[in-house]
């Protein structure tokens, strides 16, 4: 483990309140075990509860996100079932409206940057990629927190679907998995910081998963895959910080907020560019 407060410092002791790791220049000593800052002058009572309440509501428990995700996703599959679609080969007007396609983009549809996460080319590619966001995405989204979790993870497939324009842009392109390989990037970056939200499996997971994305690029997005991985990786940085502090204790800050807003902007502006370069 290491301290919360000073990342590079590793301990062995943890707050007796809340369980978060820390070192001996963050040690309180209270009535009852050893407490970190926080904790040591946390108000007590009613004022205690309601902060506990308004942390549960921003930070959330039982990764409601990534349930709702994966809901969602299996509802847009059975609506394009309604619509006519085959298992394993999806047609219908929610794809036609809502999949990857440059020249939609250059007239002026947009939305389809996000939209595009929530289809699936069939019941395999759901199937994979929703077991590997429930895998992966509930234990971060319990690491970070609701709030923290959804806009990384609505980032990550920004900057996936600018991946995918860039590397493949005649392609018609769907799928999660340039969100879900960003999720894996914020995992790794936890790692490193010692907060192992996958048990120490992040980084054998991406490259196992890279290996594939090489080894089939013409049935996956190599893009999409690689960019959303990056997408990720910089959110949670900037989420920590640059390290500096652990992103599951703290608040995000203003470095937090303007980098993960950065990730979203130069994801559309390389999607806009690259369609421009198209239309030219």
């Amino acid at each position: 483990m290491y301290c919360y407060r000073h990342p590079g410092r590793e301990t062995r002791v943890s707050c007796s309140e809340c369980g978060r790791p820390i070192c001996t220049d963050c040690m309180v000593f209270a009535p009852v075990g050893i407490r970190c800052p926080e904790d040591a002058g946390r108000a007590q009572g009613p004022s205690r509860v309601t902060k506990g309440v308004r942390r549960v509501a921003y930070e959330g428990t039982g990764a409601v996100v990534t349930k709702v995700l994966i809901a969602v996703n299996v509802l847009v599959y059975l609506i394009n079932l309604a619509q006519g679609s085959q298992i394993n080969q999806v047609s219908g007007s929610l794809f036609e409206k809502w999949a990857l396609w440059a020249p939609a983009l250059a007239n002026g549809e947009w939305y389809r940057l996000i939209t595009a996460t929530f289809l699936h080319a069939g019941i395999i590619h759901l199937g994979f990629n929703m077991f590997v966001l429930w895998y992966v995405g509930s234990p971060v989204e319990q690491a970070i927190g609701r709030g923290r979790f959804l806009a990384l993870y609505l980032v990550s497939g920004l900057a996936g679907s600018a991946g995918a324009l860039v590397v493949s842009p005649d392609a018609v392109t769907v799928g999660a998995s340039g969100a879900i390989f960003g999720v894996l990037g914020a995992a790794l970056v936890l790692e490193r910081q010692g907060n192992y939200v996958l048990g120490g499996q992040a980084l054998g997971l991406i490259v196992i998963n890279l290996v594939i994305t090489f080894i089939m690029p013409s049935t996956i997005s190599v893009g999409g895959h690689v960019d959303g991985l990056a997408g990720g990786a910089v959110s949670m940085l900037a989420l920590s910080r640059l390290g500096r502090t652990h992103a599951i204790y703290e608040r995000p800050g203003l470095l937090g907020v303007l980098g993960l807003v950065a990730v979203g902007v130069a994801s559309l502006a390389i999607a806009y560019f690259r369609v421009q370069g198209l239309t030219a």
